[in-house]
């Protein structure tokens, strides 16, 4: 995908409402905060397709985005941190989960972790989640281009946390929407993913 034409097809605030399943799904998901909009206009080469805010949360429902009429890219609502009640957050969880675990469509679950920052437990639990349920996950670290302040961050501490949890880990890859480093290296690899 070296160029890429990118539609925004809709938002969906339950599963049995988003489009009927037939070209593949690329969902991407992440902890609130950890750079998905950037990614999501990055790899679709769009300065404003997803909404970027600097308060986290903003993305509150099941987004499709159509990449070069062969695949939906799935922007979903992150999970940990964010400024809603309770009862909000509970309802994203659900419907989260229920898009995961239901559509037959769906081909890769791409996880975003902060790669500035140490491993978070939110993350890790959410991986493991995802191993769980058998969900083919690859795991995106992102902000790359950040120095890290603490020794305990980055992909590699991820990683070897993780490792206490999978005798295989899931694929990986480090990606800056700030430089657009690995960013092209993302969008071949969802390109190998396809179906031929």
């Amino acid at each position: 995908m070296e160029s890429v034409q990118a539609e925004y097809k809709g938002s969906y605030s339950k599963v049995d409402d988003c489009p009927d399943p037939g070209l593949p799904e690329m969902a991407f998901i992440g902890r609130s905060n950890v750079g998905k909009s950037s990614l999501v206009n990055a790899i679709c080469l769009q300065k404003n397709l997803a909404y970027i805010s600097s308060n986290p949360g903003k993305t509150q429902s099941i987004n499709f985005y159509l990449l070069n009429e062969v695949l939906y890219l799935v922007d979903l609502p992150g999970y940990g941190y964010a400024r809603v009640s309770r009862t909000q957050r509970s309802a994203w969880e659900k419907m989260v989960r229920g898009y995961l675990e239901q559509r037959t469509s769906l081909f890769c679950v791409f996880q975003l972790v902060d790669a500035s920052i140490p491993p978070q437990q939110a993350d890790l639990d959410f991986t493991n989640w995802l191993g769980e349920q058998g969900l083919p996950v690859t795991l995106v670290f992102t902000k790359t281009d950040k120095r890290k302040k603490d020794k305990a961050a980055g992909a590699q501490a991820y990683l070897k946390k993780l490792s206490e949890f999978w005798e295989q880990l899931p694929p990986h890859l480090s990606t800056s929407s700030t430089t657009g480093a690995g960013v092209d290296v993302l969008r071949r690899y969802m390109q190998e993913l396809l179906p031929v």
